[in-house]
């Protein structure tokens, strides 16, 4: 038996979920996933995938050029007649699209900016790569406009709500009858995944895929995979080393079911947590000690990066740890900040002294 590396078995999972959704979409638009094999991550081609499959639903359905034809007939020829209005209608489509399943189950789509603008950017991949490689004479996905994006205000803890979430978590006063009676099991490992995430900033991602043998104790260290595999270390501090530790102590008397020997964080079935399961577990504990704010693992990923922020001044740092590729997505989640340092540095330097 051949046991895979966590990361392995995700890119196993994907290559597998890919090659499915290509079956679904025209014949051409396999060469260009091969075209950007090498520079996407898989998962992002998955993302691609399904954002391409809408399209071509789209079309189908909407666009009179490719009405009456199935999927594996549209060829590049097809993608000529596509126009760049048929493009703003596509993501004025998006809005709000609802979906017919062969069994009747009747399913509703909502995209805001965000979403209109990672489906555009698959949309307009594929046209660069056609009008590239010559199979288009005309490239519209760069005459229209990109959707605005309305920056949201950055949601983190304030330092009073971290102490009462980790006193939560350690303690489980206000959890219901129901969810003590689970607690007294898990509350050692929520303990150390909540202390993790905000002491390091990691993703969730990240951190479902620590193994036993990737903490180091003797540097404080944690070997993680970051977005499309990049192997990193990111170093913790004395409270999560102490929460570490004890759940080492109890991981250390868990039998892991087959195939999960390896994960460190197990779920009660004896399995590697999921993805789900922490953002559960942190929505379970913060609900119980935090009003007016939704905390996802994310917005702990946040406060951690504002009190590294605040600590060390140091925006380059901070896109380090948190592993940004691009120092501008850094910025652009600490304008608010780099505007309040700058409020005070204008109060530092004083013309006239008293």
């Amino acid at each position: 038996m051949i046991f895979l590396e966590y990361k392995d078995v995700i890119e196993k999972k994907y290559t597998i979920k890919l090659r499915e959704l290509k079956k679904e979409l025209p014949e051409f638009v396999d060469d260009f996933f091969d075209d950007i094999r090498e520079i996407t991550s898989v998962r992002t081609r998955v993302g691609y995938a399904y954002d391409l499959k809408v399209f071509f639903m789209y079309l189908m359905e909407n666009c009179g050029a490719f009405e009456n034809i199935c999927i594996d007939d549209i060829d590049c020829s097809y993608m000529n007649k596509v126009k760049p209005k048929d493009l703003n209608k596509f993501l004025e489509y998006l809005t709000y699209y609802v979906k017919v399943k062969d069994d009747g189950e009747v399913s509703e789509f909502i995209n805001r900016e965000k979403g209109k603008s990672r489906k555009l950017s698959a949309v307009r991949r594929l046209f660069n790569y056609l009008y590239k490689q010559e199979k288009i004479t005309v490239n519209p996905g760069k005459l229209i406009e990109t959707p605005k994006i309305h920056d949201k205000e950055i949601i983190r803890l304030e330092p009073n709500e971290v102490i009462n979430l980790l006193n939560e978590v350690e303690k489980g006063d206000k959890l219901t009858k129901r969810q003590k009676k689970w607690h007294e099991h898990t509350k050692i490992r929520d303990l150390a995944i909540i202390t993790l995430l905000l002491g390091t900033g990691i993703r969730v991602s990240e951190c479902v895929g620590i193994n036993i043998k990737d903490v180091n104790f003797e540097i404080n260290g944690i070997k993680i995979y970051r977005k499309g595999g990049k192997e990193a270390v990111v170093y913790f501090g004395d409270e999560v080393e102490d929460a570490l530790d004890a759940y080492f102590d109890e991981r250390e008397n868990i039998v892991a079911a087959e195939g999960h020997e390896d994960a460190l964080f197990l779920s009660l079935q004896k399995k590697r947590i999921t993805d789900r399961a922490i953002q559960n577990l942190v929505k379970k504990y913060s609900q119980c000690v935090i009003n007016l704010k939704k905390i996802s693992p994310h917005k702990l990923r946040s406060t951690y990066a504002t009190s590294l922020y605040r600590e060390t001044g140091d925006i380059y740092l901070v896109a380090d740890v948190l592993g940004h590729a691009d120092i501008n997505t850094t910025k652009k989640h600490y304008a608010q900040m780099e505007d309040s340092r700058r409020r005070q540095a204008a109060k530092v330097v004083r013309l006239r002294k008293d």
